[in-house]
């Protein structure tokens, strides 16, 4: 029973307790899932990011905020914002996810996780105006399905690959984070940034710590069966006409994904989410293959009371889990 008065059509806690909700599964892999992953993982890290720095747009909490553009796979050019810090060498870096709708300004992303940090904020392909690209929707509804007639010519399967690209033209720009052995680099991601991260973790060696919000593309035969508001629903709409598609959302299965991740992940996972269903969220942490940390959250992609309190204990626990992980 859905704990907050709304009028959807359909109850965005689907029935599930907490309990039940971390029983959740993650579906099976294809024979060649992790095949698939790291030849796409090859492609992106021999991409030439060639990566750009504009002029300082803000200055605030510790950190200058300048324009930046980089190439992807397949020679897209995307643009976002790097933030580098106001005194002395960045000590850690993050590549920062977004949520569907992409980012117009770096917005809550900034402060950042640690002090003296750098990261880049990237606009994935088809999001947002600096990921803007000609014959890529940006509205979500029509974003998601572009290209899902194939594995190979998936959307989400080259907005992975913009992370990790990001992540390159992150390390060119500030080589000091390539010092060491020690990954220092963290991933966050909330959403549909959430739900791409966990894609994008398993094959990547450079992240030492990862945190991801209301993750989505969890468990998609699940999710197929249960309504929502956000981008799932026209993947569900899709599916009906087209029941074929599963064979691809195989490959793209954020839960599928989390069970080859072996660095240390938190997850806020939502019980009550209209846009995410919630038993796609904690089938991402369940199936986290190493360390794994949750906070429950009330709700996800709604407003609530005590919507500000639950927001400022995920950042405290983020910036203690990422100061545990990649120092202080």
């Amino acid at each position: 029973m859905s704990t907050y008065v709304h009028d959807f059509p359909f109850d965005p806690a689907h029935g599930r307790t907490l309990d039940e909700l971390l029983r959740i599964p993650a579906p099976g892999a294809p024979d060649d899932f992790e095949a698939f992953w790291r030849a796409r993982y090859a492609a992106a890290r021999a991409v030439a990011t060639e990566p750009e720095l504009g002029p300082v747009e803000e200055e605030r909490d510790g950190v200058r905020i300048h324009g930046v553009t980089y190439t992807s796979v397949g020679g897209v050019r995307l643009g976002g914002w790097l933030a580098l810090p106001v005194e002395g060498p960045a000590r850690h870096g993050f590549v920062i996810g977004h949520g569907y709708g992409g980012r117009q300004e770096p917005g809550p992303d900034v402060p950042l996780p640690l002090p003296h940090s750098a990261a880049i904020l990237p606009c994935v392909r088809g999001q947002g105006d600096r990921g803007r690209w000609e014959g890529i929707p940006e509205v979500s509804f029509e974003h998601v399905l572009h290209g899902i007639e194939s594995r190979e010519t998936y959307v989400i399967g080259d907005c992975v690959a913009d992370l990790w690209c990001a992540a390159s033209a992150l390390g060119e720009l500030v080589p000091e984070l390539a010092e060491g052995d020690t990954p220092r680099l963290g991933y966050l991601g909330e959403s549909f940034g959430g739900g791409l991260g966990a894609l994008a973790l398993p094959w990547e060696d450079r992240f030492g710590a990862a945190q991801l919000t209301v993750p989505t593309f969890g468990n998609h035969p699940l999710r197929l069966t249960l309504p929502c508001t956000g981008s799932g629903e026209s993947v569900r709409a899709y599916h009906r006409e087209h029941p074929e598609v599963t064979d691809v959302l195989r490959y793209f299965d954020a839960a599928t994904a989390a069970a080859r991740v072996e660095r240390p992940t938190l997850v806020a996972a939502a019980l009550f989410d209209p846009s995410v269903p919630p038993p796609g969220q904690f089938a991402v942490y369940n199936a986290l293959g190493g360390v794994r940390e949750l906070q429950v959250l009330s709700a996800g992609h709604f407003v609530h009371d005590g919507q500000a309190a639950e927001t400022a204990e995920l950042h405290a626990n983020r910036r203690r889990f990422f100061g545990e992980r990649l120092g202080a």
